[in-house]
C-alpha cells in the first residue's frame, strides 16, 4: 500500500504524562524516541502494521489553540469489561464528560489533558479491533470524505451512509477509520490528527503529488522545517505525510 494510516498525533502539554495514561488505558507499551515525543503502541509492535493505529504524543508550547476533528473510541467486549475499563480509566485520571448526549450506552470521558475520548458499549463488529475501536472524524459529508480517503489509503469501505462512513484496512484488520456526520456549528474541536506514511518513504514527493490530485492542499500550523508535510484534506482536516529526518 502506497500510503498507510499510521498513528493518531496528540498535541499535549506533558507528552510523557500523557502517554503514559493512554499507555496504561490500553494496556501498551511506552517510548520516547525524542525530546518531547513520546509514542504508544502494542508491545512487541513493529510498524508499519495494519493491526494497529498507534498514537505519538508530541508537546506544544499551547496545545489549547490546536483544532482538529478526530477523536478516538474505545472498544470493549461485554459489559462487564465495560464497566472495568471505566473504573480503571477513572483511576488513571479520566473524568466524565457531558456535550448534551443524554442516555446512551456509551460513555464520553476526557484523559488529564482533557481529551475526548468514548468507550462503547460491546459492539460485535468492534469485537476484532483490538482496544481502538475507531479514529472518528466529525464532518459535514462523510460520502466526501470516503472518496478522498478511500482513494488515499487504500481503505475497504464497510458502510457509507448520509450520516455514517465506516472504512478498514483491506486486510480487515485493526480498527475503523470512521466519518461522521455533524450539523453546522455542532463541531467539537480536539487535539487530534491522522499521520500517513509513504510506503517506502522515499515515495513522499509522488503521494504528495496524488494527494493534491485527490483534493489535499498544504497547510501551514506553523510546523517550520520538519521531515513531514502537513496537508489538508477537501472538507480541511489536516494530517500530516511522514518523511524521512535527514
Amino acid at each position: 500500500m502506497a500510503l498507510r494510516l499510521v498513528q493518531v498525533n496528540f498535541k499535549a502539554r506533558d507528552d510523557a504524562a500523557l502517554g503514559r495514561f493512554w499507555a496504561e488505558a490500553l494496556g501498551w507499551g511506552v517510548e520516547s524516541e525524542e525530546p518531547s515525543v513520546t509514542n504508544v503502541e502494542p508491545i512487541g509492535f513493529h510498524w508499519p502494521d495494519p493491526t494497529a493505529v498507534c498514537i505519538d504524543f508530541v508537546a506544544v508550547p499551547d496545545p489549547e489553540t490546536v483544532r482538529y476533528r478526530t477523536h478516538l473510541d474505545l472498544a470493549t467486549t461485554s459489559e462487564a469489561h465495560q464497566a472495568e475499563l471505566l473504573a480503571r480509566l477513572a483511576d488513571l485520571g479520566a473524568k466524565p464528560a457531558d456535550l448534551g448526549q443524554g442516555d446512551v450506552p456509551w460513555a464520553l470521558l476526557t484523559d488529564p489533558e482533557g481529551n475526548l475520548f468514548r468507550v462503547l458499549e460491546p459492539r460485535e463488529i468492534y469485537r476484532d479491533t483490538g482496544p481502538i475501536a475507531a479514529v472518528v472524524v466529525d464532518c459535514a459529508d462523510p460520502r466526501a470524505m470516503v472518496r478522498f480517503w478511500g482513494e488515499a489509503i487504500g481503505w475497504t469501505v464497510h458502510e457509507l451512509t448520509g450520516d455514517l462512513a465506516r472504512l478498514r484496512a483491506p486486510e480487515g484488520v485493526g480498527p475503523y477509520l470512521e466519518f461522521h456526520r455533524v450539523p453546522d456549528g455542532a463541531e467539537v474541536w480536539h487535539r487530534v490528527h491522522i499521520d500517513l506514511l509513504p510506503n517506502p518513504v522515499d515515495a513522499k514527493a509522488a503521494q504528495i503529488a496524488r494527494l493534491q490530485s485527490l483534493g489535499a492542499t498544504f497547510a501551514d500550523v506553523g510546523q517550520g522545517d520538519v521531515p513531514w508535510t502537513v496537508m489538508a484534506d477537501p472538507a480541511g482536516n489536516e494530517f500530516c505525510v511522514l518523511g524521512r529526518r535527514e
